[in-house]
């Protein structure tokens, strides 16, 4: 196999993608399936394990780079908290070299996003950066001169930032982010005010955008919350460029250019930080998966 090859893999609480990438990083196979589950890890091991024999048709790739949600010690190669995968303390980095017998590269699937779009997407060119998924969670890389701050896997975790209101977080503390902005919480909130029930965020965007009143308003109360975050970010760590993506910004300028006007108005001395809209979609795990594998390569 050329040596140049390398198997990425997202690894989400449902499902989990695995591709072979070439040394551009372009896809050369891929293939989506269930996730599989186990507290200590053993069986989605097992399952990546046949997934990269599955892309390479036997081979050994050059390296391979694994991304999953939750807490990630990168340094370590320890999964510290995943309440997705259902982890505590899982050594997942140690188990896959054993399986595997190449190196392996083991993170955290919103940095690895992050990283994809420092290097190939929205922010290009940008010193330091800020990438910011909004969906079922809400979760930060932080990129400072293109390198992710981690602080062993504690950093980021933007969605359980205290943004003014009283309703309670899963994660047990009020005022969450995430309680008030992301998708589940914005179909829960149009729910609760209409007795509508609706599966996702995405529909009660479109829904403000038919002009539905009960959505415009649960939109407004997500978006002030997301700019009071923005906010904060911007006075403590000043990035040149937030990315924005998840399913919620797949609606494009109706949700970015009226958070734009509202982190502009609320900015006094402060830089005002470009926003823009990421432009890698749901592959910029797989493709972040994939620098990471290949920054262990000579």
């Amino acid at each position: 196999m050329n040596a140049q090859l390398v198997a990425a893999l997202d690894v989400g609480g449902t499902s989990i993608k695995a591709a072979l990438l070439d040394d551009e990083l372009r896809q050369l196979t891929a293939v989506r399936e269930p996730t599989a589950h186990g507290a200590d890890g053993t069986a989605l091991a097992d399952q990546i394990t046949r997934l990269v024999t599955g892309l390479t048709g036997g081979a050994a790739p050059a390296a391979v780079g694994v991304v999953v949600p939750g807490i990630v010690d990168e340094a370590a190669g320890v999964a510290r908290y995943a309440a997705n995968l259902g982890w505590r303390d899982v050594p997942f980095g140690a188990m896959l070299a054993e399986r595997l017998g190449v190196p392996v590269a083991f993170g955290h699937d919103v940095s690895a996003g992050g990283l994809a779009e420092y290097r190939l997407g929205a922010a290009r060119g940008f010193g330091n950066a800020v990438f910011m998924p909004v969906g079922t969670g809400i979760a930060a890389a932080l990129l400072f001169d293109g390198k992710p701050y981690r602080a062993g896997g504690h950093a980021g975790e933007v969605g359980h930032m205290d943004v003014g209101h009283e309703r309670k977080c899963s994660c047990g503390a009020v005022g969450c982010l995430e309680a008030i902005a992301s998708a589940a919480a914005l179909a829960r909130r149009y729910g609760e005010r209409t007795r509508n029930p609706v599966t996702g965020g995405e529909q009660v965007v479109d829904a403000a955008r038919r002009g539905d009143p009960d959505a415009a308003a649960v939109l407004k109360e997500a978006l002030d919350g997301l700019g009071r975050a923005l906010t904060a970010l911007t006075m403590v760590l000043a990035p040149d460029v937030f990315v924005l993506g998840g399913g919620l910004f797949g609606s494009g300028a109706f949700l970015l250019d009226p958070l734009r006007h509202w982190l502009s108005a609320h900015l006094t001395f402060q830089r005002m930080p470009e926003l823009r809209l990421a432009e890698l979609g749901d592959e910029a795990g797989c493709l972040g998966a994939g620098l990471l594998a290949r920054a262990l390569l000579p």
